[in-house]
């Protein structure tokens, strides 16, 4: 059943979102801690702010103008840009574009002048507070480097998200966690039980405003259901030896193979286990005299600075998908 630290929920709820871990009675789901969204979150992007900070993404076909509409548009206004990339991908024939606009005016306002240029080049595009924590949810399940690295960083204040719960399919973790002061929610999977744990995650993820998902080793399969739901939002974190080491102990698989190189690979979670667009990749350089227990340690360090990067890219808004790519503006 999912647990938490928090006290049970009023028994109205429907009973659907829990069940006993040995599959008898359902159980109602835990209430939710109360973490709304802080001053810069969404609910305070209305609100005029003065000299107020914005990140503006963008894809679109490219095609010439779309530079000078948009800056054009946001110098009218009074805005200033403090940053800008952008690029055009000749293979696809996309154009990918981030702005950083100082300006005194609120998120209506700003809307209501991409909108007609949105409309115009048929763009996809996200308008957001410069620096606003995204609403994190971290799943693990019984290794602790990348959580606690993730925790660690947050706590420094050297990512720009809020995690607002750890989610496993073990407990684990709990202490981890409970340590850094967030929710810990035991969430058991169970091949016959996996339709109901997936209900409870989707649940949770929307009782609690979550933007982003980040599998920081957790050692499930999801479903295309939940790939579906999580598209875009959700990063996962491999070594790098896949498709060679398939299965249990990769690094002793790749000990003995006398590999030279480990690496790491974080990546949107897509319906195609393993592949989706790549974030950001990392490696070191190994050679014989490495035991198998130093090369999973090196793989560790590989694997979450990795995520780190990808994590804070994200939240960052610097990542573009380009069908089975990504554009990242670092």
């Amino acid at each position: 059943m999912l647990t938490s630290d928090t006290p049970p929920a009023d028994q109205n709820h429907d009973p659907k979102w829990a069940q006993s871990s040995d599959g008898t009675a359902p159980a109602p789901p835990p209430e939710l801690p109360s973490q709304q969204a802080g001053p810069g979150g969404p609910e305070g992007l209305a609100e005029p702010r003065q000299g107020a900070h914005w990140v503006l993404t963008l894809s679109c076909p490219d095609g010439p103008g779309i530079v000078h509409a948009v800056s054009g548009a946001l110098a009218a206004m009074g805005g200033n840009i403090t940053e800008s990339q952008q690029y055009g991908d000749p293979e696809s024939g996309r154009f990918f574009m981030r702005v950083q606009i100082q300006a005194d005016t609120n998120h209506e306002a700003l809307e209501a002048l991409i909108r007609p240029i949105a409309g115009r080049f048929g763009m996809d595009w996200q308008l957001d507070t410069v620096g606003r924590p995204l609403r994190t949810i971290v799943m693990v399940s019984k290794t602790a480097h990348c959580l606690i690295d993730l925790l660690y960083r947050r706590g420094q204040e050297r990512l720009p998200i809020e995690i607002v719960a750890v989610v496993s399919n073990h407990p684990d973790l709990r202490p981890e966690a409970e340590f850094y002061g967030v929710p810990f929610y035991h969430i058991p999977v169970a091949k016959e039980t996996k339709p109901q744990a997936e209900a409870q995650l989707k649940h949770l993820i929307t009782e609690l405003d979550v933007e982003l998902v980040v599998l920081a080793r957790y050692m499930q399969i999801l479903s295309d259901n939940l790939c579906s739901f999580l598209e875009g939002k959700a990063i996962n974190i491999h070594h790098s030896f896949l498709p060679s080491f398939k299965g249990a102990r990769p690094y002793a698989q790749a000990h003995a193979r006398g590999v030279k190189l480990i690496g790491a690979t974080a990546h949107y979670v897509t319906k195609s286990l393993d592949e989706g667009p790549i974030i950001e990749q990392d490696v070191e350089r190994v050679d014989h005299s490495v035991s198998v227990e130093a090369l999973a340690h090196l793989g560790q360090d590989v694997e979450r600075r990795a995520l780190a990067r990808a994590v804070r890219w994200h939240a960052e808004h610097r990542i573009l998908v380009n069908g089975s790519r990504t554009v990242v503006f670092r």
